[in-house]
């Protein structure tokens, strides 16, 4: 006698790769909520304000303070997150405190601004 598989048994064809079980999802956690509510965040509806009064509060200790480069990029990461939802005005104005900053780093490290 000789072992035969059963009908309903699936058998593996060569080349296609094997049916994975399916998991469940896991929720959805955004690492961005932790950063925005987590670190030492800047003061609500600060880049909303005007150009220099963002670069200012950027820099500043309490709310950068391992220097200028933190605020930098605390300004850059709202800016990819805003995306589209950023007006055009919007968007210039935080430019400009984005380079009134590297301005600023610049100094701090002796070098010229604007690369």
């Amino acid at each position: 006698m000789t072992a035969t598989t059963p009908r309903t048994a699936r058998r593996r064809t060569p080349g296609r790769p094997s049916p994975r079980p399916r998991r469940r999802r896991r929720a959805t956690r955004y690492w961005v909520r932790s950063v925005t509510t987590v670190s030492t965040a800047p003061p609500a509806g600060l880049f909303t304000r005007d150009a220099r009064t963002i670069a200012r509060a950027l820099a500043s200790k309490r709310v950068s303070p391992k220097g200028p480069t933190s605020g930098l990029r605390m300004l850059l990461f709202y800016i990819n997150r805003a995306g589209r939802q950023l007006g055009r005005r919007e968007r210039a104005e935080l430019l400009k405190a984005k380079r009134l900053l590297q301005e600023r780093i610049a100094e701090q490290r002796g070098g010229v601004a604007g690369g």
